[in-house]
């Protein structure tokens, strides 16, 4: 059990207005030690009976330290407090301050308008003369403060630990909370149902939560009022601010021949686009050979990128794992969710490790696996300490710089941030080969313009994409999807539905459901469904970050006898009449359709007759595999289509 520092302690009784008698530890200490029973009994590591009641003569370090005592010893009997009054002198600054119980004073009275209609306000002042109040001497060169005088006697009734957590002093909106509130809100959540979804992911009963369904309401109203207020200034600048900077390119162009510059302007003849390069980052750059990637550089071209986008920075940003990169986007794009593809980072690994742990590398790539995949970011800082006592990896460079920006890599800590499934190993990979096909470090300009324009053609991107569109369950909500999605976001969709063999559903008290895999049992996901708004979330958050509806939610869906999906859950960045491809009418698409289902049917009859003997079998699967080989070598060989297209079954673009 911890103790308290105290030099001097004593046990007194108090009796409170209500009749109920209290017992406090009173101590006596300097200001160090008083800091430290302050901690103890802000951890909670000291029980209600050990909190130590202020006394006169009591010293803290700091005002802040004083009122933070208070507080602590506030809540823990029933009350809360506020800032009173304070008194400043040249000398010692503020000297002296009042801290006293939220009952204390009285409500001013209000002068009302005629012919207004104003709802009375009860206040909740009703004179109480609790209070502390302390003032700063120097002692020996340093500030302390003392309590000068207390007084622990209310006229009012205190409040049990059920409902002083109810207090306004008391009632905190976590920033975790307040990014799943907006998140939610923005959803079209009304806030009720938003304090629902709230206390079923926390596993808390009804009106548990540490804030109230006003303080949610209160706090999307504040929030959107801000951003409405942004929106207003920024529109009112961004001429301005656009006139300046064209201004200031003229004048900086007549005193550097080399600086360069460039802008267009909209049909209403007003600065739309604009960018600039000084001269010395003009001699600094050589195109797609000698480039200077610094952070100086970088946030020059996220700058511009901004100014292209008409001052709308992007939700999330995707690149690759580069240092200067990454501190450019901390400065350029502060509220920007920065993510790098777990691919850029794996294909490092080897380099990085593989000569330092020898043998042992396999081992710990397997380990790195397990750890990007964990469910929550407590388990990941608890797993990543053990791989790194594992391996001996404490001091490593590699090790660090992944440490420090693993919200940038991490599922744990991506969960719930919309990337379009851009982040994943097959879409970066998708990339990759598409860039390699255009350019090159030897690569003109005007090369590298052309292929990038035939690449951008949609148009020949048609038949490609349509020629993944497959019905494999059967279920009717995959049939009704491949008339609605895009192919990347039905494939997407598809797999899923495919997944939701594999898990089984447990019904819980509240209405909630736990998912779970049928082989994988220590592995749990919690589904809200809220039959009467046509709302189901996951705790996965997989619909948050893609706009693709997971297996989880799926799996339920289905049990409920959905045969459509409601049609929120089809996002407009996912839906054909939203992409820039003509896709083919549905005759063409019907008539993929039946030679498919025949090719379906050959296939099933010849499984069927192979298995009625071993010889069959065995003969069946010598010659198909040589015929399958054969037909497909040769259909590898025949051309695609003209240009050079990126695999649009992993592209989030259509």
């Amino acid at each position: 059990m911890t103790s308290l520092p105290s030099k001097n302690i004593w046990i007194r009784r108090q009796q409170c207005p209500c009749g109920d008698w209290k017992c406090y530890v009173s101590y006596e200490g300097d200001a160090e030690e008083t800091s430290i029973a302050s901690q103890l009994v802000k951890n909670d590591m000291v029980p209600l009976e050990s909190m130590v009641a202020p006394y006169v003569g009591m010293v803290f370090k700091s005002d802040d330290d004083a009122f933070e005592y208070y507080g602590n010893f506030a809540r823990k009997n029933g009350f809360s407090i506020r800032k009173e009054r304070s008194r400043l002198s040249p000398q010692l600054g503020i000297y002296k301050r009042d801290f006293v119980c939220y009952r204390s004073g009285f409500a001013p009275a209000k002068k009302k308008p005629i012919g207004e209609h104003h709802r009375d306000r009860k206040s909740v002042r009703c004179g109480c003369d609790a209070k502390m109040y302390l003032s700063k001497e120097i002692v020996e060169g340093v500030s302390q403060w003392f309590v000068v005088q207390f007084s622990n006697v209310h006229n009012h009734e205190l409040l049990e630990d059920d409902q002083v957590r109810l207090l306004p002093a008391y009632r905190k909106i976590h920033e975790a909370d307040q990014e799943r509130i907006l998140l939610l809100s923005k959803a079209g959540f009304p806030i009720h149902r938003i304090v629902k979804v709230l206390e079923l992911e926390k596993g808390i009963q009804g009106g548990h939560l540490p804030f109230l369904e006003r303080d949610v309401r209160n706090f999307v109203q504040n929030r959107k009022k801000v951003v409405q207020e942004n929106d207003a200034l920024l529109t009112e600048k961004r001429e301005n601010d656009t006139l300046e900077l064209l201004e200031a390119c003229k004048a900086t162009k007549e005193t550097d021949e080399d600086f360069v510059y460039d802008f267009s302007v909209d049909e209403n003849d007003k600065v739309e686009n604009i960018a600039w390069s000084y001269g010395d980052s003009v001699h600094a750059y050589t195109m797609f050979g000698d480039v200077d990637e610094t952070s100086r550089s970088f946030s020059w071209a996220l700058q511009t990128f901004v100014r292209f986008m008409r001052g709308r920075c992007p939700q999330t940003i995707l690149t690759d794992l580069d240092t200067g990169l990454i501190d450019a986007i901390r400065s350029e794009l502060p509220n920007t969710k920065h993510v790098t593809s777990i691919w850029n980072i794996v294909s490092k690994l080897p380099s990085w490790f593989s000569l330092l742990l020898g043998s042992r590398y396999a081992e710990f790539k397997s380990e790195f696996d397990v750890l990007y995949h964990v469910d929550t970011v407590d388990e990941f800082d608890l797993r990543w300490n053990q791989l790194l006592s594992m391996f001996g990896l404490g001091s490593d460079k590699h090790i660090a710089l992944l440490f420090s920006f693993r919200a940038s890599w991490a599922l744990s800590y991506m969960r719930g941030y919309f990337l379009a499934r851009m982040a994943t190993t097959a879409y970066s990979k998708s990339v990759d080969s598409f860039l390699k096909g255009v350019f090159s470090a030897q690569t003109c300009l005007r090369s590298f313009f052309e292929q990038v324009g035939i690449s951008a053609n949609f148009q020949n991107h048609a038949h490609l994409a349509m020629q993944y569109m497959r019905i494999k369950t059967c279920i009717p909500i995959e049939d009704h999807a491949r008339s609605i999605l895009t192919p990347f976001a039905f494939n997407a969709l598809q797999n899923e539905l495919v997944m939701t063999m594999q898990y089984a559903t447990s019904e819980m008290a509240n209405g909630s459901y736990i998912v779970r895999h049928f082989k994988k049992m220590d592995g749990e996901y919690l589904v809200i469904w809220i039959p009467e708004d046509e709302q189901i979330h996951c705790s996965c958050k997989e619909f948050e970050s893609s706009g693709i509806l997971c297996r989880h939610a799926l799996k339920i869906l289905i049990v409920k006898n959905y045969f459509h999906l409601p049609d929120k859950y089809f996002l407009s960045r996912w839906r054909r009449e939203s992409s820039p491809v003509i896709y083919e009418d549905n005759c063409t698409q019907n008539g993929e359709d039946e030679w498919f289902q025949e090719y379906h049917c050959l296939t099933e009859t010849l499984f069927s007759e192979s298995s009625i003997t071993k010889e069959r079998s065995d003969y069946v699967r010598i010659e198909l595999t040589k015929e399958l080989t054969r037909l497909l070598n040769e259909v590898r060989n025949l051309p695609e289509i003209d240009g050079v297209a990126m695999d649009l079954t992993l592209s989030p673009t259509c």
